[in-house]
């Protein structure tokens, strides 16, 4: 990181009510990792039309977890939406996935079908999220929406993704920062 730039990697970016863009508009993003060029974040609150059991059925897994079975999958942003994500528990120092980032601090996100395959046998991590697509900013880019006023951010705590309902997530980021979303204004303020 530059100096005197920021780092929201494990944070949660909270939509402000007044955001333009439809693909954030109420939502909560955890992010995975913010640099220098840039950042990547997956929401955690927009369900979609799949559960878990038809994501495995169209990649032919089985899921023998039926814990897991009516668990939806989440939009995670609007780009690379063919593509699946799986934010997890951390995976220690090796998760033995091929493709796994781990988040300083956090979780872990991985992308490779291995993960998909451990949760087939029964086995891979016990607390998940699932994602089509992910949400991306080019260098610069969330540093400028979070000078518009775009973006709260607040340390992420992990049972807001994986313990808490997708209706009250939300709600429930906002009120890590002391906030009511009733009192959030739509309009910039300029002192």
């Amino acid at each position: 990181m530059a100096t005197g730039s920021i780092d929201l990697t494990n944070q949660f970016l909270i939509a402000m009510p007044g955001m333009a863009d439809q693909n954030f508009a109420g939502a909560v993003v955890y992010l995975c990792e913010h640099t220098d060029k840039g950042a990547l974040g997956l929401v955690i609150n927009k369900p979609i039309d799949i559960t878990l059991a038809n994501l495995f059925e169209k990649v032919e897994l089985p899921l023998d977890r039926s814990e897991l079975a009516s668990q939806p999958v989440f939009y995670g942003g609007p780009v690379q939406t063919e593509r699946g994500f799986v934010l997890h528990e951390s995976p220690g120092t090796d998760s033995g996935y091929n493709s796994t980032l781990a988040i300083p601090g956090g979780l872990g996100m991985t992308t490779s079908k291995d993960v998909l395959e451990a949760l087939s046998g029964g086995a891979g991590p016990k607390k998940l999220l699932v994602t089509l697509g992910c949400s991306g900013w080019s260098a610069g880019q969330l540093e400028d929406e979070l000078g518009r006023n775009g973006w709260l951010t607040v340390d992420a705590d992990p049972a807001i993704i994986f313990d808490t309902p997708v209706e009250q997530r939300y709600s429930r980021a906002l009120a890590l920062l002391g906030v009511d979303p009733r009192m959030l204004s739509q309009e910039a303020g300029h002192a």
